[in-house]
């Protein structure tokens, strides 16, 4: 067995222990295996004996998904994933060699925090990204609705009243405007979980995530509300509720120093966002995003984006 499939089979038994040595061993596989990645990090003067921690690895630029095949190793793909977009031109193309691990692992997650999907109905409000029918949302939700309970599936706000009301336990994933549609009719909601993802998308008026759950919780008269944090360029995705989020333990979020990129801030700090993501194993595991953030212990936050970034489909308000 090769290095990459070995290394996906132990992705479920990285811990806080030994996330740094598979850290290394990610970035000195990937560093001989993906030539774009190979060809930056020459750019930068980086040699794989250089480095000692995962503080000291160079993060790929988001952007070069735009116009790169990221690739580690030589396969075919089974999947592209693709940003929101309404042509090819600067849309995120992340070549996913297996799509099933993709869909394994976003379960494994999901159930470790809701539980298992065979005792939920899950509800998709997701319009625009039905549109687009190529998103990493798109997929991960369409093998969700699979395994869920009776009634799972794509609603539109004209006919989700009945099944919203409804005692059965609910997990319900809605892009931001549409659940804000919602809110405002003023459906209660019994025995359920919202998850918010996808921002306003140009529908709405942008507002603050803070502002965006005030309006959801007193709307649908639930205690809190959840979101999702994932992109095209991620196989892992992190979920949590009142703005914060937690990544699986195969994934971490670093604070980059807005002033200096390859330095971090002091933990409670904000700054541009890092993602090592190890279940990118066939691409890159290491992602430059345009987010803003901060950690804080365990979960982290999304502030924003960078002026200069182009807008995009996830879920990324203040």
């Amino acid at each position: 067995m090769c290095f990459s499939e070995e290394f996906k089979d132990s992705l479920a038994e990285i811990n806080e222990k030994t996330f740094n040595d598979s850290s290394l061993a990610a970035f000195n596989y990937q560093y001989h295996h993906c030539e774009i990645y190979q060809e930056y990090c020459k750019y930068l003067n980086i040699a794989p004996d250089s480095i000692q921690t995962t503080s000291e690895i160079p993060f790929l630029p988001i952007e070069f998904f735009k116009n790169h095949a990221i690739k580690s190793g030589n396969w075919s793909e089974s999947k592209i994933f693709k940003s929101s977009g309404t042509t090819d031109t600067g849309r995120s193309h992340h070549y996913v060699k297996d799509e099933s691990l993709y869909h394994s692992l976003s379960r494994s997650l999901f159930e470790s925090i809701f539980g298992p999907l065979s005792d939920l109905q899950i509800i998709a409000i997701l319009p625009s990204y039905q549109e687009q029918g190529d998103s990493s949302l798109i997929s991960m939700v369409d093998y969700f609705i699979r395994f869920g309970k009776q009634g799972s599936g794509y609603y539109l706000n004209d006919n989700v009243k009945t099944i919203l009301e409804t005692d059965k336990k609910k997990i319900v994933f809605g892009v931001s405007y549409a659940l804000l549609d919602l809110a405002r009719v003023g459906i209660r909601t019994v025995n359920t979980k919202i998850i918010e993802t996808g921002g306003m998308k140009g529908r709405r008026k942008e507002m603050t995530r803070k502002e965006l759950h005030t309006e959801l919780t007193e709307g649908f008269g639930v205690d809190e509300i959840w979101s999702e944090y994932g992109m095209t360029e991620l196989m892992s995705q992190g979920y949590g509720p009142n703005g914060s989020f937690v990544f699986p333990p195969w994934a971490k979020c670093m604070i980059r120093d807005i002033n200096d990129p390859f330095s971090y801030v002091e933990t409670g700090r904000s700054g541009g966002i890092n993602v090592i993501d190890l279940a990118n194993i066939d691409s890159c595991c290491f992602i430059e995003t345009k987010d803003l953030g901060r950690v804080s212990g365990e979960s982290f936050e999304v502030l924003g984006r960078f002026d200069n970034s182009d807008i995009r489909g996830c879920n990324l308000m203040v």
